[in-house]
Parts: C-alpha cells; sequence; structure tokens
C-alpha cells in the first residue's frame, strides 16, 4: 500500500493555492511546508499524517497516461473538489457524474492542475435518498 504520492510543479505559490483549494472539500489539508521547497497535505497533522505531496521542481513534465485520483466522502464534495480546482487555476478534464464504465456508483470528477497534471476525485457510494 502507499504512503504518499508526490507530484513535482513549477510555481510553488500557483499550486500550492490550487491544491489548498481542491483537495480542502475533500478533507486534505496542508500540513506541512518544508522551506521553498514544497508542501505536505493530509487528513491529519503532523509529518505522520502526509498523504500528498507537491515539491518545486525545475522541469515539469507530467507523465503520460498518469493521473492520481482521491476518494471523496461524497458527491457533493467531488462536485466541489471539480468546482475548487476549476476556480484555482485548473482545467475541465471530465465535469462530475457517474462513470458507470467502472461500477454503478461511480461518480468522479477529473481536471489538470497548473501543470499539466491529471487529478481525479472520486466516490464510489451509491447515492442515498437523502441525497435526491
Amino acid at each position: 500500500m502507499l504512503d504518499h504520492v508526490s507530484l513535482g510543479v513549477s510555481d510553488l505559490d500557483r499550486s500550492q493555492k490550487f491544491y489548498d483549494a481542491a483537495l480542502r472539500p475533500l478533507g486534505l489539508v496542508r500540513i506541512v511546508n518544508f522551506e521553498s521547497r514544497g508542501s505536505d497535505y493530509g487528513s491529519a497533522p503532523g509529518t505522520l499524517g502526509v498523504e500528498f505531496t507537491i515539491t518545486r521542481e525545475s522541469n515539469v513534465v507530467p507523465a503520460v497516461g498518469m493521473h492520481i485520483c482521491f476518494r471523496a466522502r461524497d458527491r457533493a464534495a467531488v462536485t466541489e473538489f471539480y468546482r475548487a480546482a476549476l476556480a484555482h487555476g485548473g482545467r475541465d478534464d471530465g465535469a462530475p457524474g457517474l462513470r458507470p464504465i467502472y461500477h454503478a456508483s461511480y461518480f468522479g470528477a477529473f481536471v489538470i492542475d497548473p501543470d499539466g497534471h491529471r487529478v481525479e476525485a472520486v466516490c464510489h457510494a451509491p447515492e442515498t435518498a437523502e441525497q435526491r
């Protein structure tokens, strides 16, 4: 199992703003900054809670075919992730919605971050009566 995932970014300030906004609806917040080199995000405070990291790199080249997917607690969080990402420099790569090709309740949204990395949020839970 993975401990954390790290992405290289070209502009740390721009990427911090993007990920601060996009990940907050998913329960992930910036928990550690390490000088001007990068930032860690997680759902628990401190260095042992790191789940995702961004690091400033001089030559950022997104990997073809690779994407990172974050789990959301519900469909509303997926939609808020998408809205926040687009409002903070992300580009649309697939609006929030069901993706039954994966399974009947797969509700995801896809964006491209400011450096061209493909990022997704997904909720696997079926819609409840309260959500209708």
